[in-house]
Parts: structure tokens; C-alpha cells; sequence
């Protein structure tokens, strides 16, 4: 069982910048994947970033060069640095976390950028 806790979300305006945090209950050098989905109001949830045990990442082309998704295993955490922030990127954000063929989910945090 792993435990998530997102921050760092808030009202930005566009062309502005967040970081949120994403900490772990346990050592994520176990978890396979870490990374970042999101679900505006009315919407499907959609995939953002992910980073893997190997430290490779991917990213949707919507936030690709905008978002960087990291990781600190010594302080069992991952982020999601938000750049030039876009009124579409306002949604709930969600970590998750791939562990033992099963996902772990945060309960999310709220970002909102306004035009």
C-alpha cells in the first residue's frame, strides 16, 4: 500500500509558473512509475507525465516543453514543474504511482490559471 499526497497547487495567471509536489509513504526507488494525470471539470482524467524507475520520462504533447516532471528518492517525492501555465491547463492534478502491477492515486490538488 502506498500513500500519496499532492501540493503546490493555486491560482496562477497564465504565462505563470507552479510546482507541485507529490510525497510518497514509502521508497519509491521500489515503485516502478511515478507521474502526473489531471481531470478538468466536465472531462475525462488525462495522462500528463511519468517518470520511470530509470528516471526516463514522457510527457503529453499538450505540456511537452512546458512541464518537467523530477524526482528526489532520497525524500521519497515527485514534482511536476509547471511553466508558462495555459488557461486549459486549470484541472484537478493527480499522482499516482505503479507499484506491484497495481496504481496507487493521490487525492489531488487544484490548479487554476486564470487569462
Amino acid at each position: 500500500q502506498v500513500q500519496l499526497v499532492e501540493s503546490g497547487g493555486g491560482l496562477v495567471q497564465a504565462g505563470g509558473s507552479l510546482r507541485l509536489s507529490c510525497a510518497a509513504s514509502e521508497n519509491i526507488y521500489s515503485i516502478s512509475a511515478m507521474g502526473w494525470y489531471r481531470q478538468a471539470p466536465g472531462k475525462q482524467r488525462e495522462w500528463v507525465a511519468t517518470i520511470a524507475s530509470t528516471g526516463s520520462t514522457n510527457y503529453a504533447d499538450s505540456v511537452k516543453s512546458r512541464f518537467t516532471v523530477s524526482r528526489d528518492i532520497a525524500k521519497n517525492a515527485v514534482y511536476l514543474q509547471m511553466n508558462r501555465l495555459k488557461p486549459e491547463d486549470t484541472a484537478r492534478y493527480y499522482c499516482y504511482a505503479d507499484l506491484k502491477l497495481r496504481r496507487y492515486w493521490g487525492q489531488g490538488t487544484q490548479v487554476t490559471v486564470s487569462s
